[in-house]
């Protein structure tokens, strides 16, 4: 059964009922002439015999006017009750028509019904009418339909249902079932309880039969379709399969049931790139097109099958495609019957499935032909598919003109054409390499030349990335080499000052230019020791960290330097890992991007450190280049600044290389950050936004600690600060001492010093100016050194080869190696459990002495 509330206007009944529309009317004048009476007598029993005339003359137009009503009234009654006899043509409409009419007022009692309605019902006579809630009580599904056409009558609404009935209750003799629309529609529609509603019925057991016949018909057609000796299916515009036949399913090895609930999509069935030469089809507004393609189809386990396509595509007037009919034949008979035929396949194969784009083009550079890769990367480019039409439209406007020539040159029938590289148009810097080919003279009015286009943008990355790296290489060399002779300079200096001030008075004129000198040779020690950072050849005392605490440890010295104008948020992550990291190098790291960041916020602004743990499975996930999968601690620093511009961003981590004006830095923040960093084994990351601030993001790897820590790991948990305060307070020690040193060292003045500060301390002191000249100082004085202090990098003897050479006559011998370098650099040249003490340069007398005598003290 089903119901419809929106039938058309049912025929306004002629209600040809008349006698109770007219006794209805005679009460009515019979109770105004009995209240006209009543009047009349009392007024007459009331005795004032002076009113008489003038109310008997009143009585007699008023009953005048009632009587003339009164046969009105009875005149218009019988034209009532005659309605339908002075409009026969309505009144045959309505009593002739094929459809059932019946009338029934508010009380459910039928006021008009037609021949059919008698005939449809079964009833036997005019007096056998029943209401159509009774024809069918005895049907429970019926009885529902009608129930809810009673109910949308009484409030006032049109209503339709289709029933099946049994034949008897049909009005058939049989027991044949037959199918009724029953309708319902109030009059007075829209208002609640109207006083009629007028009911129909019509057989429409025909029009169910041939709706089933239509049905059968269908259902045998798609049975056809679905087991024809081709394949079929169709695809929607957004790639998702709407259709497969039983045959092309069996061809790929899915199940009809499977395909059917949906999630299966063009690119799980087209080998390749195919599925981009089906989507790519150019739109013609209004139009069906077909085109034919040669590819392979991916049946469930990855194997191919070579199909031909017949693919239907039908536009819209507004060039929207509609969904795909598409015809498949398999030509993997072709590939044994027919050696043309499979020439013909395997060439198709090759030419969709090679790794380069190839598309044929006329001479205003119009895509006469394409292969599978060319209209995937069409698609990319445009979302007007207007690469997929124009070859030019896929080149960037600034490059377009190189493309043009080449194909210019390939018309004239032009040989050995240049390739040509450019940036490819779209809203992603990516470029590519075009190769232009001509084609033969005679074929050259509907193709000029053969394009093969090859993507570039991973290998200029790839080249940029390693460039950039190689310079940063090379510049870290340098700055290394440039800090390791500087250093020597700086140590001759701080020595020289060092006997200056032990030679002054703080009461001499000259003391404080002294101090000046000392302080200036201090500060040119530090910046020495960022070039060493940046070139990750400065020595690391690394130690397992918390971070959590080492960040809570700064933020009083962070505050201080950002200023009031700045906010600082530390955001902790839970449970961070530890790292094993040099603590006053970390705080450096934090301290230089904290202060590049309050210069980026000159009017004041926000800077926001978080820390997190990043497991393996998400630093895979990340787009960092170079970073390997493994389990870090990140620290992102990030402000709300002027942000870094796109073009400088690549030169930040540069020594030397700054924005800020001159004598406001020194260039070495960043370049220093970096080599710390990556010193450490981490990685250094950085986003930024012009006018929108940025984020650099450290990612130091997760320490695991061993079964037993030494003790020395354990010690020494506080800031630089902290530990600068705790050496201030201890006692100064006695820092003389006895024995002979052999000093080596390659820079004249700086030895003879060193050799002085040494003497002036009570040591006796060999000097040798490089490892060959130690050898024989050694040996002359057989062998009866009790420390050797040398240099690393020496000519034709180095620090390392010397010491392999004395442990060799010695194997007791303590050693401290003095460098400019980092310990690291020389470390592995060494053989394994080799044991001595590193000093690294510039140092001062003090810093010296103080090695010297707790290296011989050391047992």
């Amino acid at each position: 059964m089903t119901a419809d509330s929106n039938d058309p206007p049912a025929t306004e009944p002629f209600v040809a009922h008349g006698p109770a529309r007219r006794s209805g009317s005679i009460l009515l004048v019979l109770l105004i002439a009995a209240g006209i009476v009543a009047v009349a007598v009392w007024l007459m029993t009331i005795g004032r015999t002076q009113a008489q005339p003038y109310i008997l003359g009143v009585l007699a137009l008023l009953a005048t006017v009632g009587l003339f009503n009164l046969f009105a009234l009875a005149a218009g009654i019988i034209r009532f009750s005659d309605r339908t006899a002075d409009d026969p043509v309505m009144a045959r409409i309505a009593d002739q028509a094929q459809e059932g009419l019946v009338v029934t007022d508010s009380r459910g009692h039928v006021v008009y019904s037609n021949a059919a309605y008698l005939t449809l019902t079964g009833a036997a006579g005019p007096q056998d009418v029943r209401p159509v809630e009774r024809v069918f009580i005895g049907n429970p599904d019926v009885s529902e339909a009608v129930f809810r056409l009673l109910k949308a009558a009484r409030e006032g609404k049109r209503q339709q249902e289709e029933v099946r009935v049994a034949g008897h209750e049909a009005g058939q003799g049989g027991g044949q079932g037959r199918w009724l629309r029953l309708r319902v529609r109030p009059l007075g529609e829209g208002k609640r309880d109207a006083r009629y509603a007028v009911w129909s019925i019509a057989d429409i057991t025909r029009d169910r039969e041939r709706q089933e016949d239509v049905f059968q018909e269908l259902r045998h057609a798609i049975e056809y379709l679905d087991h024809a000796p081709c394949g079929f299916f169709s695809v929607n515009p957004a790639g998702e399969i709407a259709y497969v036949n039983a045959t092309l399913a069996n061809w790929l090895d899915y199940d009809l049931a499977e395909i059917g609930s949906g999630g299966l999509k063009l690119t799980d069935i087209v080998s390749g790139d195919g599925a981009a030469l089906l989507t790519s089809i150019a739109a013609v507004p209004g139009e069906v097109k077909t085109e034919v393609f040669d590819i392979d189809l991916r049946m469930r386990g990855g194997k191919t099958v070579p199909v031909r396509l017949y693919h239907k595509l039908a536009f819209g007037a507004d060039g929207a495609a509609g969904a795909s009919r598409t015809l498949v034949i398999s030509r993997a008979r072709d590939e044994h019957s027919d050696p043309e035929r499979a020439a013909e396949v395997r060439f198709m194969r090759f030419f969709d499935h090679t790794p380069m784009a190839i598309a044929t083009v006329d001479r205003g550079g119009n895509v006469v032909g394409a292969n599978a890769r060319y209209a995937k990367l069409a698609q990319g480019l445009s979302g007007d598919g207007g690469a997929a039409k124009s070859i030019f439209r896929a080149v960037n406007p600034r490059d377009r003109g190189l493309l043009i020539a080449a194909i210019n040159q390939a018309a004239e029938g032009q040989g050995d054409i240049a390739p040509v590289e450019v940036m490819l148009d779209g809203a992603k810097e990516r470029f590519a390499q075009f190769f232009v080919t001509t084609v033969e003279k005679d074929e050259r009015d509907a193709e000029t030349a053969i394009v093969y286009m090859l993507e570039t943008t991973e290998r200029r990355a790839l080249e940029t990335q390693i460039n950039q790296s190689q310079k940063m290489e090379m510049v870290g060399q340098l700055a290394g080499g440039i800090a390791h002779d500087f250093n020597n300079v700086l140590s001759a200096i701080m020595m020289a000052n060092d006997f200056l001030l032990n030679a002054h008075k703080p009461t001499d004129p000259s003391f404080q230019d002294i101090m000046q000198i000392k302080q200036n040779a201090t500060r040119a020690a530090t910046l020495v020791r960022q070039l060493l950072a940046f070139s990750r050849r400065q020595t690391l005392r690394p130690q397992v960290l918390d971070l959590g605490d080492a960040l809570s440890d700064l933020t009083m010295l962070l505050r201080r330097l950002i200023g009031e104008k700045v906010k600082l948020d530390l955001v902790h992550g839970r449970d961070l890992w530890p790292v094993k990291v040099d603590v006053s190098q970390f705080e450096q790291v934090v301290v230089n991007l904290a202060v590049n960041a309050r210069d980026a916020m000159p009017d004041g602004g926000k800077l926001i450190i978080r820390t997190a743990n990043v497991s393996t499975e998400e630093a895979a996930q990340l787009a960092n280049k170079g970073m390997p999968a493994a389990d870090y601690v990140k620290i992102e620093i990030s402000d709300t600044g002027t942000g870094i511009p796109h073009e400088i961003i690549d030169k930040i981590f540069e020594p030397f290389f700054s924005t800020k004006e001159v004598g406001k830095g020194t260039g070495l923040g960043l370049s220093t950050v970096y080599g710390i960093v990556k010193q450490t084994g981490g990685f250094v990351y950085v986003d930024s936004v012009p006018d929108g601030g940025t984020t650099f993001r450290i990612y130091l790897p997760r320490h695991h600690q061993e079964q037993e820590v030494a003790p020395e790991a354990q010690a020494g948990n506080g800031t630089a600060k902290e530990t600068a305060t705790a050496e201030a307070a201890k006692p100064k020690p006695d820092l003389t001492g006895q024995g002979t040193i052999l000093l080596v060292e390659d820079e004249d003045g700086l030895r003879s010093l060193n050799a002085r500060g040494l003497r002036s301390r009570g040591y006796s002191v060999i000097e040798a100016a490089n490892g060959v000249e130690a050898l024989e100082a050694f040996e002359e004085n057989n062998g009866k050194v009790d420390l050797v202090v040398s240099d690393v990098v020496m000519p034709e003897m180095d620090g390392p080869t010397l010491l392999k050479e004395m442990r060799s006559r010695n194997a007791e011998l303590k050693i401290i190696f003095v460098s400019g370098y980092a310990e690291d650099a020389f470390e592995k040249s060494l053989p394994e459990n080799q044991q001595f003490a590193f000093l690294p340069k510039p140092f001062t007398l003090t810093q010296l002495v103080a090695a010297v005598k707790e290296t011989m003290t050391a047992n």
